[in-house]
Formats: C-alpha cells, structure tokens, sequence
C-alpha cells in the first residue's frame, strides 16, 4: 500500500504562490521533464504572458520552482506514482496548479535537453 500524500504537491504549490504573490498574478506554464533513468528533473521551458522573466528570476521564483519540481519528481519516484517524469505547471490570477502528463507527451521528450 502507498503512503503517497496526493496533497503534498497542492500544499507546496500554494505555499509557492503566497510567497510570490507578484509572479504569479502573471499567467504563464513551465512544461518540465525528468531523466529516463533516474527520478530528477533534467530540463524545463517557460512561457510567460508578461516580459518578467527578470523578475521571475531576480526574486527567486525560478529556482524555488524548480527546486520544488525535483522534490516533486523525486517524491512520486519513491512512492513510484504515475505518472511521475513530464508535466506543466501553469500560473495566473495568483495561484499555481500542476497537471502531470504521460511519459513522452510534452515537446521537452522530443530529443531535448
């Protein structure tokens, strides 16, 4: 039986959107993907409405997300829920919500990074 907690990204990702209030007030995605061979994240791609990036990167907001994607990543890896290697983030109006898609589903699986 699996002690996966299907609330622990929920909680994380609201945690994230009231810490960056500013940023993600922004619509915008983040597509990300892990490994083949090992549960880490390995590449991600921004698309953002607004011309923030400086900000999104300035503020910290990058590198918390993709920190939080790699826990993420890592997490479902040791409960091994599926699916567990793409997904997009996606951001406006002040919240953060991540939908996980099937292996090879996202263009970052197409010979990327």
């Amino acid at each position: 039986m699996s002690n996966f907690d299907k609330n622990f990204e929920v909680a994380r990702l609201a945690m994230l959107a009231k810490q960056h209030s500013d940023i993600v007030k922004v619509t915008g995605e983040v597509v990300f993907r892990a490994e083949d061979d090992e549960d880490r994240l390995s590449g991600t791609s921004w698309t953002l409405e607004e011309d923030i990036f400086d900000q999104v990167t300035e503020s910290g907001f990058k590198s918390h997300l993709i920190e939080l994607l790699d826990v993420f990543i890592a997490h479902r890896g040791q409960y091994n829920e599926l699916p567990k290697k793409e997904g997009i983030v996606r951001f406006a109006g002040g919240d953060l919500s991540i939908e996980w898609l099937p292996d090879g589903s996202t263009h970052l699986s197409k010979g990327d990074a």
